[in-house]
């Protein structure tokens, strides 16, 4: 049987619709994502922790949730927002619905509300801290407990989705079975540094998806993981050919440490960032990070490469950004977002390290920027600070 259940924004807005998934009452900042596939990508995917997502595309959960799918061990956001929910999924690969699978997450969705009118609210207001609970409907309470709670600004979320010790990447072989290749890579060809030797990956997870180092491995490369709070020592006693910088949750700009790895790793092996990964590495460079509006969330963002005049659709999640005219001389701005032209890519014009905000292993969205990761496999083969367009 359906029970009530209630969001409320900071700003004193409530949206009152049906709970499914676990009850119960949590807080985030409110946040939505146009993709109209891939939720279940978007469930698992560690950067939306601290995070209430709303999707835009009216029906979710109509092809349920499978294995294949996941990009991580678990659900890190903290609840999720829909028009309608699709109760009886069909798809053959289907192994349960999305409502028992929030439920046994213990995550706590909310649909049946006007999303367009959420949105809307989002995108002239910007995002905001919300409360969403099927335990409290009282208006007023749940108001004052949005405005009460923590705001995203300043924490440091990656120690909340980052793995405890290092390991090695093996998912895409073990779980997977030895005929996987991630979406979009049908056409790599492994790669070697030299005789049968495969070239080596440092991957510092601060809350990666799973997609990226299954494309790594796709191009031969070894991966191993290592937690988000580890050393430039630490990273260097591995030995590595190159260092990867994954994605991850929330504003950069609180993980000190973090900045502070990279900037003892540059000239020393080639990197490649992505998302989060592409913010640390900017700061790590000099430059300055400001906070969105309302952030890029969804499949379809227009990205214009400078280095050969092409444009990308790109997936992407983020909230902050690097400021374009914070950086030196040392460092070069290679892709932009067409919307708002805010940064996209960057490249060290003295060490071989390079970074996009956007997400080319792409799971859910388009394959249109899948290249970057021959890219990095090119850079740990010549140990260039050059890179070649594609």
């Amino acid at each position: 049987m359906s029970s009530p259940a209630k969001l409320a924004l900071a700003d004193g807005t409530i949206f009152t619709g049906t709970a499914f998934g676990a009850g119960g009452e949590i807080f985030g900042e409110v946040v939505f994502n146009t993709s109209m596939t891939g939720y279940q990508e978007i469930l698992t995917d560690p950067s939306y922790c601290g995070q209430i997502v709303t999707m835009t595309y009216p029906l979710i959960g109509n092809y349920g949730v499978n294995l294949e799918d996941v990009e991580s061990s678990g659900l890190s956001l903290a609840g999720f927002v829909v028009r309608e929910l699709c109760r009886e999924p069909s798809n053959y690969r289907s192994r349960r619905s999305l409502d028992d699978y929030l439920r046994e997450a213990g995550i706590v969705g909310l649909e049946g509300i006007d999303t367009r009118a959420l949105v809307r609210r989002i995108r002239v207001h910007g995002a905001m801290t919300g409360v969403l609970s099927s335990v409290d409907l009282d208006d007023g309470s749940l108001v004052r407990k949005a405005q009460s709670s923590p705001d995203l600004v300043g924490r440091d979320l990656v120690q909340e989705v980052m793995p405890q010790n290092g390991s090695e990447w093996n998912e895409g072989l073990s779980q997977l079975g030895t005929g996987f290749r991630p979406t979009g890579a049908a056409s790599f060809a492994p790669k070697v540094l030299d005789g049968d030797r495969a070239p080596h990956v440092v991957a510092i997870d601060y809350g990666m998806k799973w997609n990226i180092p299954r494309h790594l491995t796709a191009l031969g490369c070894r991966v191993s993981v290592v937690p988000g709070n580890v050393t430039a020592d630490e990273v260097l006693a591995l030995n590595p050919d190159g260092v990867f910088l994954s994605n991850g949750p929330g504003d950069p700009r609180p993980l000190v440490y973090a900045v502070e790895t990279i900037r003892g790793l540059l000239g020393k092996r080639p990197i490649f960032g992505i998302c989060l990964g592409h913010q640390l590495l900017g700061l790590a460079s000099g430059g300055k990070i400001f906070k969105l509006k309302f952030g890029h969330r969804g499949a379809n963002q227009p990205v214009l490469d400078r280095r050969n005049n092409r444009v990308e659709i790109t997936s992407q999640n983020h909230g902050f950004a690097l400021e374009a005219d914070s950086f030196a001389d040392r460092v070069e701005v290679t892709h932009v977002n067409l919307n708002d032209q805010t940064v996209e890519g960057i490249r060290h014009c003295d060490y071989p390290a390079f970074g996009v905000q956007y997400h080319p292993e792409a799971s859910a969205g388009p394959h249109d920027s899948n290249y970057l990761f021959r890219e990095f496999c090119d850079l740990i083969g010549t140990g260039s600070s050059k890179l070649t367009p594609a």
